[in-house]
């Protein structure tokens, strides 16, 4: 049986920021194939993952994640913005991240 992907792809973009400040609290996450503000409503309440591998093993393995939400929509052009439990290093800018198709209000 071939395998079936729990989640769809995204990309970190940075942090919302103003001009000068920044909030990293709050990060960006572009969806793969959302562009727009509505199709963009369908993902909030969805859990983020930003699944990474670190040197040192923890329980056997080397894989860590940070776990996030989406919150809302951030502009017009399907982008959305996230909360995780601890706020992304600026390193993770433009890595991977992946957005689970639960908790699913379908």
């Amino acid at each position: 049986m071939g395998s079936t992907r729990l989640y769809s792809k995204g990309r970190i973009l940075g942090h919302k920021r103003a001009k000068r400040n920044s909030s990293p609290n709050q990060s960006l996450i572009a969806i793969d194939g959302v562009d727009t503000k509505e199709a963009a409503r369908a993902y909030l309440g969805k859990r983020v993952a930003y699944v990474y591998k670190a040197k040192r093993e923890i329980n056997g393995s080397r894989v860590r994640v940070i776990w996030g939400r989406i919150s809302r929509p951030h502009g017009n052009s399907g982008v959305a913005k996230a909360k995780f439990a601890t706020n992304l290093p600026a390193k993770t800018f433009g890595a991977s991240v992946r957005i689970m198709l639960f908790p699913s209000t379908i």
